[in-house]
This record gives structure tokens, sequence and C-alpha cells, in this order.
């Protein structure tokens, strides 16, 4: 029987998040959803955190988790639509579906298990807290960005949006895609949000560093520490079909 914690919003505990983790017989502690929540809790088997109904607050905790804080591995908990956000850079050893029978929760927590006595730490927990894009530079554990030095004064979304741009440099991003993956799948706005936050962002960089952020006409945009304007024809046809609405 292992010792477990569950990072939950949601009243119910276990019953309501995975029901098949209570028919197996470990001890798990329910808890909010927060680092501190663990610190009573260091040597827990796993972590077992609800990213069922808010990725982005999930994405957050789990980089934290996988970062600074001394915290057990991490079972993701999704719902269906979820693993299309999910990434290696969330830092998670492994994720299930909520719906998921007792023999693959036990199956997962072992392997879990497994990793970490042989000291075989997953390779998206360690993805840098610090990122360097040209003249950019992101700490996310401080949630600051600077440009040449110069500390760029970011609303909250503003930040995640700018970084997820950087951590895929070169890569075509539709409005879609990034609703989904910074937004997150309960926010309910259009996509014209992205370009509002887009715009906004240029703005902070300066005009001498907005190409960092390119546009690819009709599709979305792409970052590029050389500020280059233009994908391929096959980068644009996969982000199109990715996004049909545009």
């Amino acid at each position: 029987m292992a010792e477990l914690v569950l990072l939950t919003a949601e009243p119910g505990g276990a019953a309501r998040v995975l029901p098949s983790l209570t028919l197996l017989g470990h001890y798990v502690h329910v808890k909010p959803m927060s680092p501190s929540a663990l610190v009573e809790h260091e040597r827990a088997a796993a972590v077992v955190l609800d990213a069922r109904k808010d990725l982005v607050a999930a994405r957050t905790l789990c980089r934290m988790l996988a970062g600074p804080v001394q915290a057990p591995p991490v079972l993701l908990v999704l719902a269906e639509g979820g693993f299309t956000a999910v990434s290696r850079t969330w830092g998670a050893a492994d994720v299930i579906l909520a719906s998921a029978g007792p023999a693959e929760v036990e199956a997962r927590l072992r392997m879990i298990a497994e990793l970490t006595r042989e000291g075989e730490a997953p390779a998206a927990a360690t993805s840098p807290e610090r990122l360097e894009a040209g003249e950019l530079v992101i700490d996310a554990s401080a949630y600051t960005a600077r440009i040449r030095g110069r500390a760029l004064d970011l609303t909250y979304k503003e930040f995640e949006l700018l970084k997820h741009l950087a951590q895929n440099p070169g890569r075509v991003l539709s409005r879609a895609q990034l609703l989904q993956e910074v937004w997150g799948y309960d926010y309910f706005g259009g996509t014209r949000t992205v370009d509002v936050h887009i715009r906004r962002l240029r703005a902070k960089l300066g005009s001498e560093h907005d190409q960092l952020i390119g546009t690819v006409r009709n599709v979305g945009y792409r970052f590029d520490p050389r500020g280059r304007e233009h994908a391929s024809a096959e980068e644009v046809a996969q982000a199109e079909a990715e996004d049909p609405g545009t």
C-alpha cells in the first residue's frame, strides 16, 4: 500500500477525480491545488494531480512541482480532451484518464515508483526554468521576462503566451491552438483574444523586437529569435488543418 497525495479543487476526493483509486487500498491525502500542500508529504510515492477541468492551472502547478519544489513524481488525471494539450514540458511522470480501471491505475503508479527507486527522473521533469531566445530571457520560476536586460511589464496571460511561443520556436501556432494551450479548454472567448494579446506583447517588446512574434497570414503566429516572417508551405498546411476556422 502506497502513500499518495491527491491535489484537486473539487470536493469528494478520489471518488470524484479517479474513482478506481478508491478500490486499490492506497492511503490518499486529499489536498488543495497548491505546492504548499505537499509540505508534510515529501516522501509520498506520487502526487495525483487533477487536471480534468483547468489545464492551465494544472500545467503551471505541474511545472512548479517538477522544478525547484521538492515533490514526488506527478501522475496527471485528464479528461478525454486533455491529451491534445499535454506535452513533455509539463514535467509530469505519467498521465491517465479519469475513467481508467483499477489495473491501469495500479500499473501506472507501480511504473512511477520503479522510476523513482532507480533514480531515473522522467525526461520532462528536467525542463529548464530559464529560457533564452536571442535577446529575450524568460525565468519561469520567477515569472519574469527581459529583453536586452529590460524587464517587461506583462500580465499573467501575456507572460504565459510569450513563454509558450518561445518554447516552440519556429512552429506555426494557430489561434485555436493558442487558446487551448494557453487559455485552456474552459475558456469560451473567441480567437480575437489571441490577436489582442499578441498586439500588446509586441508593443511591450518594442519596435526593435516586435518581429520576435511573426504573423503567418490567415493561420496564426510563430516565434523566431531572428524575426522571420514566413513559414514553410508544410507548416502552414499543418496549422490550417488544425485550425479550420481561420
